[in-house]
Parts: structure tokens; C-alpha cells; sequence
């Protein structure tokens, strides 16, 4: 679960826009140097490219997601996460609004 208020962050306040400003997120670091990035999804189908192994925990709302190797989509809803392997591609939409926070891990 995220908690509501984070402390000791440094946030670039240049944001990354996506899908015409549909998804959108700002990048965050931890005290240890960790990044991970604080984002809403709007209503759509968005198909993503991952670099870094990502960790996806909604914040509010809920989505499908379709992950590498899957058939069928899978609903996800806040406080749940799901998880990404590392270079692929996978799906996700929405219906409403979604707010998450995504972790990025280096394998």
C-alpha cells in the first residue's frame, strides 16, 4: 500500500506525457537513490514499452491489465500492484481514472 504522504523524495518536475497527455507521470527518487515515477492513467488502451523490471501499485481506481504471455486480462484495483518483467511490452486500460506509483528495479 502507498503511503498518503511520501517524505524524503526528490521529483523532476518536468513531467513524461503520454497517449497526447492521456497517461501522464512525474519521475521520482528516494533518499537511496531508488527511482520510481507517480502517474494518472485516464479512460483508453495504452500499450507500454518496459526497459527496467517495473512494480505497479494503484494509488485509486482500477484497471485490466495484459501482460506478456497472458491470453486473457486480468482486473486490478487500488491498493492492489501487479508486476512487469523487464524488456517487454504489455497493455492496460481503463474506464475512468487510475493513480499509481511504479517502481523500477534493475535485473
Amino acid at each position: 500500500m502507498v503511503e498518503k504522504k511520501l517524505t524524503h523524495v526528490e521529483v523532476e518536475t518536468k513531467a513524461n506525457v503520454y497517449f497526447d497527455g492521456r497517461v501522464t507521470s512525474r519521475t521520482c527518487y528516494r533518499a537511496d537513490g531508488s527511482k520510481f515515477t507517480l502517474g494518472i492513467i485516464t479512460a483508453g488502451s495504452y500499450t507500454f514499452d518496459v526497459g527496467d523490471r517495473e512494480v505497479v501499485q494503484l494509488i485509486a481506481g482500477d484497471v485490466e491489465i495484459l501482460l506478456p504471455g497472458e491470453k486473457a486480462w486480468r482486473k486490478v484495483a487500488a491498493p492492489d500492484s501487479f508486476e512487469i518483467v523487464s524488456n517487454c511490452k504489455y497493455q492496460i486500460r481503463t474506464t475512468g481514472v487510475a493513480e499509481y506509483l511504479c517502481d523500477y528495479h534493475r535485473d
